[in-house]
């Protein structure tokens, strides 16, 4: 008698049938429907601004009212959606996080390659940051070969109203979206440059807005400046943005002129890459 047999691990057909390299046929058969049901309504939201009615998700999922009810219930019950006071369902935090890391890393992925091109084209630093629902961090850096540069750590927490990738992000948000992000933030004073009166700050949105580009001149951080842009989707929604970097030593108008023109077409060229992915 084989003495390991006892602790041998039943597996199921599917699993030993695809190690053999036979088709798994049938697989579905373990797949639990109530689980799948719910994996399917939360499918449904793609992220922190996504609202959706009893009705929408059943829509979407082509569920009965009655039996999607049950699901939204116990969903709501173990904190994977919320329920708002008119009775539609938002996905709740520990969700979203997992919702917003995921859709991050495919950005990242996505636009890595134009990223390069756009710091082999300037030799200067070029970055990547983020809207996680309520901060935005740095998500990708790629630096400069000079030896002085600019270092953006991935991971980083940007100031929304110092930073030009912040303010680029934060600028195109919904005005009650813009004041949680400056409230969870603060307005702290970074360096002697740094704007931190909230009149002063909402202008300068207004005018990142009509530009399409934003400044730091050494707001965030003092020895360089910083130019960046968000890059908008096709129906106006701003959850990344992407920045130049320079130190003063190596920055003239006329330079800043043309690193600003791209960025633009590399923001522009990344809002496609992003909609075809």
């Amino acid at each position: 008698m084989d003495p390991t047999a006892s602790v041998r691990r039943r597996r199921p057909k599917s699993s030993v049938d695809h190690a053999e390299g036979k088709e798994p046929g049938g697989a579905d058969q373990y797949l639990s429907k109530a689980v799948t049901r719910a994996i399917d309504v939360l499918d449904c939201f793609e992220d922190s601004s996504t609202v959706l009615s009893l009705k929408e998700i059943s829509g979407r999922t082509e569920m009965p009212e009655s039996s999607l009810f049950r699901v939204l219930v116990t969903l709501e019950s173990r904190g994977y959606l919320r329920q708002n006071e008119d009775g539609s369902y938002r996905l709740a935090p520990k969700v979203l996080h997992g919702k917003l890391r995921e859709r991050a890393d495919k950005i990242r992925v996505l636009i890595h390659p134009r990223l390069q091109a756009l710091a082999r084209q300037f030799d200067e630093t070029t970055s990547v940051a983020f809207l996680f629902e309520d901060h935005i961090g740095v998500l990708d850096s790629i630096e400069s070969f000079h030896d002085i540069r600019a270092i953006n750590k991935v991971g980083r927490v940007l100031p929304p109203y110092a930073s030009s990738m912040g303010k680029a992000i934060t600028a195109l948000q919904e005005r009650q979206v813009a004041d949680r992000i400056l409230e969870v933030y603060g307005l702290i004073k970074r360096t002697e440059h740094t704007v931190t009166d909230r009149y002063a700050i909402y202008a300068e949105f207004d005018h990142i807005r009509q530009a399409g580009y934003a400044y730091d001149r050494g707001e965030a951080m003092e020895g360089g400046v910083c130019m960046g842009a968000p890059i908008v989707s096709p129906n106006g929604k701003v959850e990344a943005s992407v920045s130049v970097s320079v130190p003063l030593i190596r920055i003239n108008e006329q330079r800043e002129q043309e690193i600003i023109a791209g960025l633009l077409a590399a923001t522009r060229d990344m809002a496609d890459i992003l909609k075809k992915g």
